[in-house]
């Protein structure tokens, strides 16, 4: 068994990376992208803290939405969770070669290629220190996959949940477009809800602060900035009640 590293706060996290950071902006799955996240996955996880991953499936359903375009939303929600699937399989596979043990749990059932999401058994897998990989958001249409995160969060008896993104952060504005706006340290719930921030959907935002977790937003791009989360640094943005 790993050792609890001493100055961490965090025993067990969710994490949730969106699709899109899987393609390195492009349509389907870039292998360096994914290997640099496994390898930030497996340097936390060495140091015995549980993690859990909520995946997303843009950069592969973005490739098929023209053709979606018109298509009852149901069926193109289902799409996207199959989508998810597929990056959480490359994300396994990349876990694997970075010498972790990881297990793939789908919301919606496929049993030939990911085990169906058991509470039961999840937790199991955590207390053993594999990752596990939830697939398919909720399994169901409308949901998106930052409320998959919050509710899995909840299930798992996460610490914190861990927004994975291109920026460092929450801001006041987008800092791509503007040199002015200002990173937020700290941000309640409420704030963020109100003032449109994008930090996740309101749903997700509305149940994370219900539930009282916490929910940290940080750029996964940066060495090491994964490790520095969990070990309480100030990194990122965290966002509370």
């Amino acid at each position: 068994m790993a050792e609890v590293h001493p100055r961490r706060p965090f025993r067990r996290v969710v994490l949730k990376l969106g699709g899109e950071m899987f393609g390195g902006g492009e349509v389907g799955v870039d292998p360096d992208v994914v290997s640099t996240v496994a390898d930030q996955i497996a340097d936390v996880a060495a140091d015995g803290v549980q993690v859990a991953v909520v995946i997303g499936g843009g950069n592969t359903f973005r490739g098929v939405a023209p053709g979606a375009a018109g298509m009852d939303r149901a069926t193109a929600d289902y799409m996207g969770m199959l989508a998810t699937l597929m990056n959480a399989l490359a994300l396994q596979d990349a876990l694997r070669r970075a010498g972790v043990e990881s297990r793939v749990q789908s919301a919606l059932r496929i049993d030939q290629v990911a085990e169906p999401y058991i509470r039961g058994r999840a937790l199991r897998h955590l207390e053993e220190h594999r990752v596990v990989i939830f697939a398919a958001g909720t399994g169901n249409p409308f949901f998106t996959t930052d409320t998959a995160a919050a509710l899995r969060g909840r299930e798992m008896s996460a610490d914190i949940v861990l927004k994975a993104t291109k920026v460092d952060g929450v801001y006041t504005a987008d800092p791509l477009q503007d040199r002015t706006a200002r990173r937020y340290s700290t941000l309640t719930f409420d704030e963020a809800i109100v003032k449109n921030l994008k930090v996740m959907d309101a749903t997700a935002l509305a149940l994370c602060r219900d539930q009282k977790m916490l929910l940290k937003v940080f750029s996964i791009f940066v060495p090491g900035a994964l490790k520095r989360v969990v070990l309480g640094d100030d990194v990122g943005t965290l966002v509370h009640c």
